[in-house]
């Protein structure tokens, strides 16, 4: 069966009782989602399910209330159901869910996965559990010690089944299956079918119903807008950083293909002043969850990840998905944007693709059903553009405030030497200034005519451009992917180890470099402001003259150290 249609279905017309609908009601939750529709009146009678759906279509909701529903609160604290999932970030936010959802039921539930220390995972399966949520490793883990007994369990559910499999835990999937009893009911949530997945079904489910939830395509999720820019790999750094930019995200994921990727293109965006942060396969699980904690916090704007090590995330903030490589598996490519526009909001889908990727877009395009189009990498006119814009609704904003009058000795002040316009646009100069409103002057080549990386289309396969190998050029192969530039001659740049956090802002550099070393506030610039450093162009020349002269320099009454930045 397959229904996307929304019906208006509130959970109360699903037969969920009392204490799971007063949780549902103060959690803001109103009408059930389509999967939550199809699948909690077939669990509640204890059917076997195979659920097709992908990450944000509410799939969590749809097998924990019916689990929570048939357990009462007067059951032994024994396992009673069983959640595997492929992550421990997901094994928490299940966890939590249920913990949610199951708040005035008293149903005790507890995760396991690998990355913490086991003693504690012991503890509380021995104090008693309802629901157990684990990774497969960790659960015959417990399983092997005798900690996690399987006895009793009468719900058995593998999330993200086909994550697991890719994985590699098939092997341990079919072991936790093994230990549970053959009465059990099995439901099986996934985002894809392959046959992989259809054999655990035909061994292990008992007549499963299937539900199938279209979603991950922009036909099935309208709240997602797709872009696709075609960059050539030259130029994809900068592109990045002038999409984002212009997109101005609250909060993205940026998926690389390998960990060295990630680690530099960190470093590249880290320079263009986004807060951003790596997760890859090479951490450690208290740096993952350090990462995390930045992200969800607000810390972070921007996660760039592998694809491995961002399995089973769900951060409620995220606004963008940017594909910096197209991913060669068009189902992938479903996972990542599924994890934007989510509960009704709107998201973003950005893919950076080379010449060259053309067949893996379409091979998504077939999968999706639908075409993607080729836009253009926005120019140095559309930032100016949306960078005024950003200025005047910050503006609208402050003027919408009533603390006005707080400004009034400010203003009389100035008011005796300047006019009133004058005063207005010095303002603006500050305001436009201290929100970093600075602009990487480079040009980046249109790409989306290229028909692979020998040429563009029609030109015998030579190339128009060359490769531009020289440092902060764009390529990701250096430290730093994209630097400031300025078209008012060779620039040279200055690392100051003062940033966001000390308060600093552009306005405070300018004056200091000014007053200090003499060189007019025309010639400096373009500065990007990051948390901790800020990096500050100036004519070439100029930059050892600028070091020896700030030496002793104190900005916003902190000791500023200055040098020569290098890429």
């Amino acid at each position: 069966m397959s229904h996307d249609d929304a019906d208006g279905t509130s959970f109360a017309d699903l037969g969920l009782k009392p204490e799971l609908l007063g949780a549902l009601s103060k959690l803001g939750y109103e009408e059930a989602t389509p999967i939550q529709r199809q699948a909690i009146p077939e669990l509640l009678t204890g059917r076997d399910l195979i659920g097709q759906a992908a990450t944000g279509t509410g799939k969590t909701a749809a097998f924990a209330l019916p689990i929570l529903q048939n357990i009462d609160r007067n059951d032994a604290a024994i396992p009673l159901a069983l959640i595997v999932v492929p992550t421990r970030e997901l094994a928490v936010q299940v966890s939590e869910a249920f913990f949610k959802y199951g708040r005035e039921s008293n149903v005790r539930v507890v995760p396991v996965f690998g990355g913490q220390p086991i003693q504690r995972q012991l503890q509380a399966l021995k104090r008693g559990v309802h629901v157990v949520v684990a990774t497969p490793g960790r659960a015959i883990d417990h399983i092997k010690r005798g900690s996690l007994d399987l006895d009793a369990v009468q719900t058995v559910v593998l999330d993200e089944a086909d994550e697991m499999l890719d994985m590699g835990f098939t092997e341990d999937i079919e072991a936790i299956l093994e230990a549970t009893p053959d009465t059990r009911q099995t439901v099986l949530f996934s985002a894809t079918m392959p046959p992989r997945i259809a054999k655990i079904a035909e061994t292990y489910q008992r007549d499963p119903i299937t539900v199938k939830i279209g979603r991950g395509t922009g036909d099935a999720n309208p709240k997602v807008r797709q872009s696709v820019y075609m960059v050539m790999r030259a130029h994809k750094a900068s592109a990045l950083g002038r999409i984002l930019d212009v997109e101005a995200p609250t909060s993205a994921i940026v998926f690389c293909r390998t960990r060295t990727e990630v680690d530099e293109l960190t470093v590249t965006m880290n320079g263009r002043g986004y807060r951003s942060e790596a997760l890859h396969g090479g951490m450690d699980q208290k740096q993952r969850d350090r990462v995390m904690a930045r992200l969800r916090d607000g810390t972070a704007e921007i996660l760039i990840a592998t694809d491995v090590a961002a399995r089973g995330l769900d951060v409620d903030s995220l606004t963008h998905v940017v594909n910096y490589d197209v991913p060669s598996a068009p189902e992938s490519y479903v996972h990542r944007i599924g994890r934007v526009g989510r509960a009704g909001r709107e998201g973003v889908a950005i893919t950076i693709a080379e010449p060259r990727q053309r067949r893996l877009l379409q091979n998504i395009e077939r999968l999706t059903k639908q075409s993607f189009t080729i836009e253009k990498v926005p120019s140095v006119a559309d930032l100016r553009t949306k960078q005024i814009e950003m200025t005047v609704n910050a503006i609208r904003d402050a003027l919408a405030e009533d603390d006005l009058d707080d400004y009034d000795a400010i203003f009389d002040q100035l008011d005796v030497d300047f006019k009133k316009s004058d005063i207005a646009r010095a303002a603006l100069k500050l305001v436009h200034r201290a929100r970093g409103a600075t602009i990487d002057d480079q040009e980046i080549p249109d790409a989306s005519d290229w028909k692979n990386d020998r040429g563009p289309k029609g030109k015998g396969g030579k190339k128009k451009h060359k490769r531009d190998d020289r440092p902060g050029s764009g390529q990701t192969g250096g430290k730093r992917g994209s630097r400031p530039r300025s078209d008012d001659g060779e620039r040279g740049f200055l690392h100051v180890n003062l940033g966001k956090n000390a308060g600093l802002r552009a306005g405070d550099l300018v004056g200091a470099i000014a007053n200090e070393a003499g060189l007019p506030g025309s010639e400096i610039g373009p500065i990007r402001i990051a948390n901790h450093y800020a990096v500050v162009g100036v004519p070439d020349a100029a930059v050892d003259d600028v070091v020896r002269n700030m030496k002793r320099t104190t900005i916003r009454g902190k000791q500023a150290r200055i040098r020569r930045y290098v890429d």
